[in-house]
């Protein structure tokens, strides 16, 4: 995206020039740039990897972490699902219940750090760094937890972030939601209350998603565009003829071997801890004979 060279000389005012004290012109509406997050600008889930570093720290069981490895994998092979999103937020809102929100987002900083950063999209990054250098806000949209989606937005450069946001009381989570969560249609709404507070002109301004329940957010612009699209995503993007971009590798048969390796090998991963719990559970016992 090509960018001004800068301000040249301030011309003289025109003779018809308003007269002072007469209301100037409207300003011009702002151009932004709305991305999904998940298999958008970060490979895979990153809910997943925020969910692995909580149970490190006991924030809650395997069986629990076992059912997030399997949503990271389903998700990897076969996109979105809104009922299985559905689930994992009423079991992880039951999770964080009573804890500390500083506590969490100290956690989320070291999981971008460590695993995040470097599971970025280069092609999305660049994407993204286009339109900040073309003067467009540019604004994350995820299911994530708004302070998740906050922080990956501070560490991008970007305006900022609509994510779900978990209700918390003096700085603790009460496992219950402020609105919806910020999926599928609740994006679409989210986005237009954002250019009416922001004055973005929506019909000049790009949405980027890859699953079929961002197609509601990209059709509240005029410059819709999927990213790694899944297939469903894609046949819908074919038919209407909107633009495709793919960030996953030159060769879909690549591209498709990388998400299997990965999905097996979180699903390995979590048959792991499943394993290890069971032979400390027996260890235990053996011990009090």
């Amino acid at each position: 995206m090509a960018t001004s060279s800068g301000p040249g000389p301030v011309p003289a005012a025109p003779e018809d020039a308003p007269a002072a004290g007469r209301t100037p012109p409207a300003p011009a509406h702002r151009t932004a740039a709305f991305f999904d997050v998940d298999n958008t600008i970060i490979r895979g889930a990153s809910s997943f990897h925020l969910a692995r570093a909580l149970y490190q720290r006991e924030f809650f069981s395997t069986l629990d972490i076992v059912r997030f490895a399997v949503h990271q994998a389903r998700y990897l092979l076969f996109g979105e699902n809104k009922q299985q999103i559905d689930r994992i937020r009423s079991r992880a809102l039951a999770l964080i219940a009573g804890r500390s929100v500083a506590e969490v987002t100290a956690i989320g900083e070291e999981v971008y750090d460590t695993v995040l950063s470097l599971r970025i999209y280069p092609g999305t990054r660049r994407l993204l760094d286009e339109h900040l250098a073309a003067g467009h806000q540019v604004w994350l949209v995820s299911a994530t937890p708004v302070e998740i989606g906050e922080l990956i937005a501070r560490r991008l450069g970007t305006t900022g972030a609509l994510g779900t946001v978990a209700e918390h009381e003096d700085g603790f989570y009460t496992g219950r939601l402020v609105g919806d969560m910020m999926h599928g249609r609740a994006k679409a709404a989210g986005v237009r209350a954002l250019a009416e507070r922001e004055d973005i002109d929506l019909d000049a301004s790009y949405a980027y998603g890859d699953s079929l329940n961002d197609v509601t957010m990209m059709e509240t612009v005029g410059h819709p565009c999927p990213i790694n699209p899944d297939a469903r995503l894609r046949r819908f993007a074919q038919d209407v003829g909107w633009p495709i971009r793919e960030f996953r590798g030159r060769r879909r048969r690549v591209a498709r071997s990388s998400v299997r390796t990965a999905s097996w090998a979180g699903a390995a991963w979590a048959a792991a801890l499943v394993l290890r719990s069971v032979r400390r559970a027996v260890d235990r016992r053996i011990a009090r004979l």
